[in-house]
Order: structure tokens, then C-alpha cells, then sequence
């Protein structure tokens, strides 16, 4: 722990280091996905302080209207499609199934990233089944792999405050850990910059490096800077972005290497000129096109709902690195040569 903190303390070091691990881990290529978000529903149950998405009297798409999303999706070369939505109160396991099923029943080639942690949690504890139940069903259905989010800070101090009815940090794990024992592989992220210290920022991602030594599941590491508009946790706070995120995206490169080799910089959460930066400080992917993102410019994000893969491909050359289309579980499409 001091001596993350420590080389937190001297970017002279710690962004050179960073950058030689990287290149250790994944070479010279920058990795980018064909993707869409579809966020089916915005009412929920939860009360989480930094959510600007959840409205009471919101939306709640049918099954075709997600399937017309796919549709679009796919004209675009789409490979995968991200599916994730609130809590709404009689949610279960067997209509998140119904959701995968209809999906991959018109189109059985396509991906579906979808149902984070607490999803399944609520969903399992709404179906009155097990975790382990509950993910063998989904992953049944055609769910192919879960995002890590709902993580937040995984210390129990900060989701009291934050995030008092939302899963536990041993829930979150459990979660997890049962996921990847079942054939599932996730992402995993962190939301920091708002009410956790340093230290708690490294506890994060020490308890991802342990996971990861224990089930090989994750196929990202994702920092997502807090945004703070529109919700009480923000209430009169400002965000300035910058140098500290490249400071944070580097430890974790470090503090995961070589344990995750994929360290994510969202150009939504940090802009594109940022996320650029980035890859300089240990990052190698730069995330999906989306087409649609609901969750982050709810919460003030100004960085756009979609990137095309030209705009990528510039992004990366523009710094000298190599692009590369990739799946949603890291293998190459359209093998690009430098």
C-alpha cells in the first residue's frame, strides 16, 4: 500500500513504468469494439447518491423496441451489443432470459455484454434462486459476458455513503467469483474522484488483482472519473479532469501487471483528447463505439454518444500506435497491419 501510494507521488516515475508495462502486456496496439449501449429502463428502485439516470416516472423498453436497437446495432458491423438497466421491482431471472433469448434467436453471431452484478443479484434474490442459479440460466439464454460495474469503490465505508442499499463489497465479489466460475468473464471498473482517498482507490484494485490471481474472469481494467452533475453526491462540487487521471490509469497498469492486460481509457468519462493521452500512460483500449450513452451524459458528460471506428483509428495513429477492432473478449477482427 505505501508503495502504491508512493509512486502515485512521482508521475516522473510512475508514467515511464507504466508505459514499459503496457508495452510488455499488449506491444504497440490500441484495441477499440463495434458496439452499442442499450439501456432498457430508467426507473429504479436504488438510491444511489451519484446516479443521474434513474427517473421515477421514466422509460421501460418492450422487447422490440430492444430489438430494433440491435437491428441498427448490427448495420453498423456491430459485434456486440451491451444491455444494462435499473432495478425495476418485479425484474427476475426469467425476464432477463426472455430479453437474451429473443436476441439471439434473430441474431445467435452477435455478443450480448450485458447484467451487472447487482442486476443478477436482484434478479436472483426476485427469482427466490442462488447467484450460481441464476448466472447458469442467463449464460443458458445467450448472455456471453457481464460488466463489472455496480463496483463503484469496493470498501464498505464509501458504498454507506454512496450507495447504502446497492451489493456489498463481499456480495459484489460473490458475484463475480461466481460469474467467472461459470464460464462468464467480466469487466471490472472503479468510480473514483469523489468521497475516497487514495488509499481506498489502491484497496479497489488490490481486491481486483487477488480476484483476477483467483479466476483469470476479467478481461478489463476500467477507471470512470465520478461525474458529478445532476445528482446530490455532485451537489456543488467541480471535476476538473486531467492530470490525476492519467496518474490513476497508470497505477493501475502497474499495480495489475500482468495480471489484467487490458486497461481501459472511457473517452466518454474523460473526452477523446484525454483518453488519447492515456495510451501514453498505460492504457491500450479505448473502449466502443456505443452509438447511444445514456448513463454518463445524464450525469453531465459532453463527450458525445458515439465514435466511429475511422474516428478511433485516427486517434491512435495520430500518436503512433497501431489500431486494432477487437471482439468483446479481446480477439482481433480484421487483423490490422501497422
Amino acid at each position: 500500500m505505501d508503495d502504491a501510494q508512493a509512486l502515485y507521488n512521482s508521475p516522473s516515475f510512475l508514467f515511464p513504468l507504466a508505459d514499459r508495462l503496457r508495452k510488455k502486456a499488449v506491444g504497440d496496439k490500441v484495441t477499440y469494439v463495434i458496439n452499442r449501449n442499450i439501456n432498457f429502463t430508467n426507473r429504479c428502485i436504488g438510491t444511489c447518491r451519484f446516479c443521474a439516470f434513474r427517473k421515477p416516472d421514466g422509460y421501460i423498453l418492450s422487447i422490440p423496441e430492444i430489438l430494433g436497437k440491435v437491428r441498427a446495432a448490427v448495420k453498423i458491423n456491430a459485434t456486440e451489443v451491451c444491455i444494462q438497466g435499473g432495478l425495476l421491482p418485479d425484474r427476475d431471472v426469467l425476464s432477463y432470459c426472455e430479453i437474451l433469448e429473443a436476441i439471439k434467436e434473430e441474431f445467435p453471431q452477435l455478443h450480448i455484454h450485458a447484467f451487472s452484478p447487482m442486476e443478477v443479484h436482484h434478479a436472483a434474490r426476485n427469482s427466490n434462486v442462488s447467484v450460481k442459479e441464476a448466472l447458469l440460466n442467463l449464460r443458458k439464454s445467450g448472455l456471453g459476458s457481464m460488466p463489472g460495474t455496480a463496483a463503484e469503490i469496493l470498501v464498505d465505508r464509501v458504498r454507506k455513503e454512496i450507495c447504502p442499499e446497492k451489493l456489498t463489497t463481499s456480495e459484489w465479489i460473490d458475484v463475480v467469483r461466481s460469474a467467472h466460475k461459470s464460464g462468464i468473464r467480466t469487466t471490472a471498473t472503479i468510480m473514483y474522484g469523489h468521497i475516497e482517498n487514495l488509499e481506498e482507490r489502491i484497496e479497489h484494485i488490490l481486491i481486483i488483482r487477488d480476484l483476477q490471481k483467483e479466476t483469470d474472469g476479467f478481461t478489463e481494467f476500467v477507471p470512470l472519473p465520478f461525474m458529478p452533475s445532476n445528482n446530490s453526491l455532485g451537489a456543488g462540487k467541480q471535476i476538473y479532469y486531467g492530470f490525476e487521471d492519467l496518474k490513476f490509469h497508470a497505477l493501475a497498469r502497474v499495480l495489475l501487471y500482468p495480471h489484467i492486460r487490458n486497461i481501459q481509457a472511457s473517452w466518454v468519462k474523460l473526452g477523446k483528447k484525454l483518453a488519447q493521452s492515456a495510451l501514453n500512460a498505460g492504457a491500450n483500449d479505448l473502449g466502443g463505439t456505443l452509438m447511444e450513452e445514456n448513463i454518463s451524459r445524464s450525469a453531465g458528460s459532453r463527450n458525445g454518444e458515439y465514435m466511429a471506428p475511422e474516428e478511433f483509428e485516427h486517434l491512435i495513429r495520430e500518436i503512433n500506435r497501431i489500431p486494432q477492432q477487437r471482439d468483446t473478449l479481446y480477439r482481433s477482427i480484421n487483423e490490422t497491419i501497422a
